[in-house]
């Protein structure tokens, strides 16, 4: 097999393992990479496949039974460790961490300080970023994006088109709404429950400062907003009475335990 790296004698110790950093043997052109170029770190040969463009750069490691495939990129200071798989054209950047179970795969990307742990999955065009976190069995998947400081967790599925971001917890699918601007624009936006925060565009906020940004725009646009907004409120209070039955108070008079007493005359 004509190897597409070697491993250096350059090493370091993460967690008491040893790392190695890596030389490339041939160019990778997918990441502009040059035969003889240092890319990052990696425990074994088992890391990194030999095959594909696949890489490691800069101060990124992979360690412990960890896989990096394909075409996929494990950059900066990224880490991926455990079980945890990064493959097809998937990308770990920044300083994101991958480990457990976990899996990166087809075009998804995995950036800033954003963690995948457990078994969960980020796939198709997925995005993870900033501080958001994704465990458990979620599935993250389509188009859809977790960043901020929100959480994923359970066995929920966040796909399509949906952006969960700001504090949002989504722990089943239930937790967020998705709708399509089908009157102008014909873009997505998603309603979170846990926060009552609406992602649309640039746009987050709460459901009166959609309504207000939206009539700024057009008539038209502040309408429909507002029916949706108007609409998901409705359906939040139904839930809550659903969940949180008030006990019916007894419409009728109390009457007395005493036995009535006829007037007799002596």
């Amino acid at each position: 097999m004509n190897k597409k790296y070697e491993l250096t004698d350059e090493t370091k110790e993460i967690g008491g393992i040893t790392l190695h950093r890596i030389r490339a043997l041939r160019n990778i052109p997918r990441y502009g990479v040059k035969s003889g170029d240092l890319g990052g770190w990696i425990e074994a040969e088992s890391n990194l496949s030999q095959y594909g463009e696949a890489w490691v750069s800069g101060e990124a490691w992979v360690r412990g039974n960890a896989l990096v495939c394909n075409n996929a990129l494990v950059s900066g200071n990224a880490w991926v460790s455990d079980d945890a798989s990064v493959c097809d054209n998937a990308s770990v950047s920044g300083n994101a961490w991958v480990s457990d179970d976990a899996s990166v795969c087809d075009n998804a990307s995995v950036s800033g300080n954003a963690r995948v742990s457990d078994d969960a999955r980020v796939s198709d065009d997925a995005s993870v970023c900033d501080n958001a976190r994704v465990g458990d069995i979620a599935l993250v998947s389509g188009d859809a994006m977790v960043c901020d400081n929100a959480r994923v967790g359970n066995n929920a599925s966040v796909s399509g088109h949906a952006s969960v971001c700001g504090n949002a917890i989504v722990y089943k699918d239930a937790d967020y709404i998705t709708f399509k601007n089908t009157w102008s624009s014909g873009r997505y936006f998603t309603y979170t429950c846990s926060n009552k925060m609406w992602k649309v565009g640039c746009f987050y906020g709460n459901g009166e400062e959609l309504i207000k940004k939206a009539y700024a725009d057009s008539e038209l646009s502040g309408k429909c907003y507002e029916a949706i907004v108007r609409a998901v409120e409705t359906i939040e209070t139904a839930k809550s009475e659903a969940n949180n039955p008030v006990n019916p108070v007894n419409p009728l008079p109390t009457t007395s335990n005493q036995p009535n007493k006829e007037k007799t005359n002596d």
